[in-house]
């Protein structure tokens, strides 16, 4: 064995190695997962800025389109009136030009009351009518409706599939209808500052960062700071839509060949998401590690060093001193006194020993004082393996039911009395630890091995178990029957179908006396009762060491077949039980004797199963089988 200045020291070195390495590890964690969460928040704040962004896009672009409808209706408006007061300019294609010059809209059509162009700044469009294309469709409600100004939404035009909004409404003399063309400059400058590429832009302070917008259904970029990614899968650069959906906080990933933390979140019909690499996420965990393991690791050897100085000079010196005068006390010098005043412990140490070595002088003397003001019959024995003889107090011969020839052969030799108590264990009592039944009484046996000093107790708890075993047969047994109650059946039952491999192939049977109800009405309760015990003695006997029988309340039993090798030989003790069926009777007095039967459903089982549902599945068959009794 090793010195206790060495094993502190070791001792000490490992702790403070564990608590090291301990404390780096919670701190690498601690920085990897406030970095994450850093990451995380700055993402979420870039895409709240976003939204917001995106936000006053679309109320200026609402605004702008609103505004935008407005002039191109007023202008459709005017030129009607222009037109109206000089009708000839109908007839000359450069008039309507310079009046579209004139009130900045790029073209001019006028309809006839039939739906068709026969006027305008472009010829080429002359005989286009409403049903010529579905841009065109959309203002031919106006020939049935002459009330209607309609502005048509930013669309393709027919011909030339170019953007363009149009607004048509009737001269004031409804004889023609003018319809004007505007190309939406604003609105698309407006548009444009809509786009997420561009107002990703706008938000890459970090370069090692780069956003996405994917569109949630087809994993499609629809946007990016990285222009080349746009219009690809996701697949394509690393990502995919299981781990965007499914990790909002964040998740690791390989984006274009670069290791990166990503956070996405959901807007609209996209994600919209935030790559930043490891370089740049993890930069500073390393250095701070470093530093911090470095200050760990010189305040640990400090403090190590100081600490294991101070055991031993004011811990170990003194065990020392302390261990050679209990090596002289266990050598029989019983003057010798331990006095350590190094500390308040130490000081209460030696107090103690000297105490103790005090009360070993009278041991037996109070060992003896106190079993004989106790209640309980409790005897004591002890003996050294490296010695015959045994010692034990006055109520050991009286708990085992010693003679005084039996008392003196065990106390003379250790062995013997060692194979008294080896027989003694071998009949143990099931339901206690340590508890052994010797005759008619119960003994209990505690035993402490200390290097061969063998000290044992031996108490009679003969009275205490008698008691016990009486609640329990007042609480499992049904007090007409003698067969098991409700509750100790399913005690039973619990424990075969813990282990089932155990009780090999069993049935479980619900059994229903026929009759009580008649029997009752016609001679009595009593003679009802006596029915009952004459079919639980029945019920008791039947398959002696593969059943046991309980009465689950009125007249319904519950009879459990087990330990069966085969179901071949389960059927024919299922067969025994048909045969006594109708074949019994039931003395009910001196007098009187009437058929005993009953009606039973089974239900085999084979390995792991519910018993309950066994129960239930053989109470249905059990009310089958009455049925067809009856009939």
């Amino acid at each position: 064995m090793k010195p206790l200045k060495k094993i502190i020291s070791r001792y000490m070195n490992l702790v403070t190695l564990i608590l090291i390495s301990f404390l780096t590890i919670v701190i690498v964690y601690v920085q990897l997962d406030d970095t994450h969460q850093q990451a995380y928040n700055d993402a979420i704040m870039t895409f709240q800025q976003i939204e917001q962004v995106l936000e006053q896009n679309n109320a200026e672009l609402a605004e702008t389109k609103e505004e935008y409808s407005q002039t191109c209706l007023y202008n459709a408006q005017a030129i009607a009136y222009l037109i109206q007061a000089k009708p000839s300019v109908l007839d000359s294609v450069d008039e309507l030009r310079r009046i579209a010059v004139f009130m900045e809209v790029d073209e001019i059509h006028i309809f006839d009351k039939t739906g068709r162009i026969f006027a305008g700044t472009h010829p080429e469009y002359f005989d286009y009518t409403f049903d010529s294309g579905e841009q065109m469709m959309f203002f031919k409600p106006m020939l049935t409706d002459k009330s209607l100004k309609l502005v048509q939404d930013i669309t393709p035009n027919t011909a030339e599939e170019k953007l363009m909004q149009y607004s048509a409404l009737w001269s004031a003399d409804e004889s023609f209808i003018v319809q004007v063309g505007m190309s939406p400059v604003n609105v698309m400058k407006v548009t444009q500052k809509n786009e997420l590429s561009y107002i990703f832009s706008l938000f890459r302070v970090n370069t090692e960062a780069s956003y996405y917008a994917i569109d949630r259904r087809s994993g499609e970029i629809v946007g990016s700071t990285d222009l080349d990614c746009v219009h690809k899968n996701i697949e394509a650069i690393g990502l995919n839509l299981n781990d965007i959906a499914g990790q909002p906080k964040g998740f690791h990933a390989t984006v274009n060949g670069r290791n990166s933390f990503c956070v996405f979140k959901s807007f609209d019909s996209n994600y919209i998401g935030r790559v930043l690499t490891d370089r740049a996420l993890y930069e500073w965990v390393i250095m701070n590690t470093i530093v911090l393991f470095s200050c760990l690791v010189i305040s640990a050897v400090v403090l190590m060093r100081a600490v294991t100085r101070y055991m031993n000079r004011y811990v170990v010196d003194d065990i020392y001193c302390i261990n050679q005068k209990l090596h002289a006390i266990a050598a029989g010098n019983l003057d010798e006194v331990i006095d350590i005043q190094s500390s308040t412990e130490f000081s209460q140490l030696s107090s103690d020993i000297n105490r103790m070595k005090k009360s070993l002088l009278d041991n037996n003397r109070k060992m003896s004082y106190v079993l004989s003001k106790t209640n309980m019959y409790i005897g004591v024995y002890e003996y050294n393996e490296q010695m015959l003889p045994v010692r034990f107090t006055e109520y050991v011969p009286q708990i085992l039911g010693l003679t005084p020839e039996k008392t003196e052969q065990l106390s003379g030799d250790y062995r013997t009395f060692q194979e008294f108590l080896t027989r003694l264990r071998s009949q143990p009592f099931a339901n206690e630890t340590n508890v052994f039944k010797l005759n008619e009484r119960y003994i209990k046996i505690e035993e402490l091995n200390e290097s061969g000093n063998i000290f044992g107790v031996l108490i009679d708890v003969t009275e205490d178990t008698l008691k016990r075993l009486k609640i329990e047969q007042e609480r499992d047994y049904d007090s007409l029957t003698g067969l098991y109650n409700r509750r100790g059946l399913e005690n039973f039952l619990a424990a075969c179908f813990h282990k089932p491999e155990k009780y090999c192939v069993s049935a479980l049977v619900m059994i229903d006396a026929d009759n009580l109800k008649v029997i009752n009405d016609t001679y009595g309760h009593k003679e009802g009762d006596a029915y009952l015990t004459q079919l639980a003695s029945l019920l008791g006997t039947f398959a002696p060491g593969h059943s046991i029988a309980a009465r689950l309340g009125g007249d319904e039993f519950v009879l459990f077949l087990y330990q069966y090798q085969t179901k071949t030989a389960l059927s024919g003790a299922v067969i025994a039980l048909e045969d006594l069926q109708n074949s019994s009777r039931a003395r009910l007095n001196d007098d009187l004797e009437v058929p005993l039967s009953f009606s039973f459903g089974y239900c085999l089982t084979e390995g792991h199963a519910d018993y309950h549902t066994l129960l239930k599945e053989a109470d249905e068959k059990m009310y089958k089988n009455k049925k067809s009794r009856k009939s």
